[in-house]
C-alpha cells in the first residue's frame, strides 16, 4: 500500500490512502472494527484486501481458522457495511505461499499452517462474493513466484512492487480511481 500511497501523492490524485490492516487479522477482526475505522476516515474508495488469514489452519487441516461458510458470510457483511461509506468498493484476491515455510508458521506460538490448495478455495470465496454483489475483483494467484516471498508468506520488495503494479492497472482499468 506504501507504493499506492507515493503513486497517489506524486501524480496529483486527490486520494488519500489508509491502510487498515493489522498483521494476523482476519475477517472476524476486521468486522469488529470496521464500522468505527471508517466513519473515523469517511472513504470515498473501499478495497477489501483480507482472507489469507481466514485461510489458516490451526493445528490440523479439518480446524480453519475462520470456517469456508463464516469466511463468506462475513465478507458479505463487510460489503454490506462498506456501502454505508461507498458505493466504490471492490476486492483484491489472495497471493499463493510458500508452503514448506509455513508448515508450521515458525514465527507463531500456535501451530498455525497454510496450504495454498485452501488459499485457492478462499480466493474463490472472494471472486463469488464480489461477482454476485457485482463488485471489481483482482485475481493475484497467478501473480508471485516463490522468490517473491519474503518468509514464504510475505512479500518481498519485488513481490510488492508486481503487486503494486497489477493493484494500479486494475484500479484505473474499473475507473475505481
Amino acid at each position: 500500500m506504501a507504493q499506492l500511497r507515493r503513486y497517489f501523492e506524486t501524480n496529483d490524485y486527490d486520494i488519500a490512502v489508509y491502510n487498515q490492516g493489522i498483521s494476523g487479522d482476519n475477517t472476524d477482526d476486521l468486522l469488529a472494527r470496521f464500522k468505527v475505522e471508517c466513519a473515523a476516515r469517511e472513504p470515498q474508495i473501499i478495497i477489501f484486501a483480507i482472507g489469507i488469514n481466514d485461510s489458516q489452519y490451526i493445528k490440523t487441516k479439518d480446524n480453519p481458522r475462520v470456517s469456508q461458510e463464516k469466511f463468506q458470510n462475513n465478507l458479505v457483511e463487510l460489503i454490506n457495511q462498506a456501502k454505508n461509506f461507498s458505493d466504490k468498493i471492490a476486492f483484491i484476491g489472495l497471493t499463493k505461499v510458500e508452503e514448506k515455510k509455513l508448515m508450521p508458521i515458525p514465527w507463531s506460538t500456535e501451530e498455525k499452517l497454510y496450504d495454498n490448495d485452501n488459499i485457492v478455495r478462499y480466493n474463490s470465496i472472494i471472486e463469488k462474493v464480489s461477482a454476485e454483489h457485482d463488485l471489481p475483483f483482482l485475481n493475484l494467484l497467478d501473480l508471485l513466484e516463490m522468490n517473491d516471498l519474503d518468509d514464504g508468506l510475505h512479500p518481498n520488495s519485488e513481490g510488492h512492487k508486481k503487486m503494486f503494479l497489477r493493484i494500479k492497472k486494475f484500479l484505473q482499468t474499473n475507473k475505481i480511481v
